[in-house]
């Protein structure tokens, strides 16, 4: 019986990972910084504050975290205050689950005032228990500390709590700590798609038509 199901946003409910693609490395051009070979790969993990720390340890950037922190989401403020959509199906599907007493909560990376905006905006912010940011929870997704403290929210178990996910990374820390993982298809994690499957429960194309028995 699905009691409880946690959403990750960028790339999984949100159609927005493209602009996470660039605006690392659009930030360290800002700066006279080259991006090095994997940076993208590198930073997809982080939450904002790992990223802020990793740029500042790693790649020389001097300004303080916070700047840095603020700076990159001056880049992607505008697409998510008023452009960025939600993948095709999510919404009635959320609606669905909504609808059968199903909890739900958005666990992301993402800051929390660019989340709250998105998911405001594109209608299903109120369908949500609560958002919880990898900064709020300590860790990045590298680690399962953020799936852990958002069941304990929840009320819920590993058992009947379903984990949605579209990243290679995310996808095997959830299954590795005793998540049930449903992956969704999204075109930045294509090259993934082997690894995704193997860590996955289910594996879905889509969120179109998906019902949510099948959980």
């Amino acid at each position: 019986m699905l009691r409880a199901a946690i959403f990750d946003m960028d790339g999984t409910l949100l159609d927005s990972m493209h602009v996470w693609n660039t605006v690392g490395e659009d930030y360290l051009r800002t700066k006279g910084k080259v991006p090095p070979d994997g940076f993208v790969e590198r930073v997809r993990a982080l939450g904002m504050r790992e990223t802020a720390d990793y740029l500042r340890s790693e790649l020389g950037v001097e300004d303080p975290p916070e700047q840095i922190i603020r700076e990159i989401l001056q880049f992607v403020n505008e697409q998510y205050l008023h452009v960025l959509p939600l993948k095709p199906g999510v919404k009635e599907f959320l609606q669905k689950l909504h609808g059968m007493g199903v909890r739900l909560c958005v666990a992301t990376a993402s800051d929390r005032s660019v989340a709250e905006a998105a998911l405001a905006r594109t209608g299903v912010l109120g369908l949500l228990d609560f958002l919880m940011t990898c900064d709020e929870a300590g860790s990045g997704k590298q680690q399962p500390l953020i799936f852990e403290r958002a069941i304990e929210r929840l009320g819920s178990s590993k058992m009947d709590t379903v984990v949605f996910e579209d990243a290679a990374h995310a996808v095997q820390t959830a299954a590795q700590a005793g998540f049930r993982v449903a992956a969704i298809y999204d075109e930045s994690a294509a090259a993934e798609q082997e690894q995704i499957r193997s860590f996955s429960e289910v594996y879905l194309e889509s969120f179109i038509g998906l019902d949510p028995e099948i959980f």
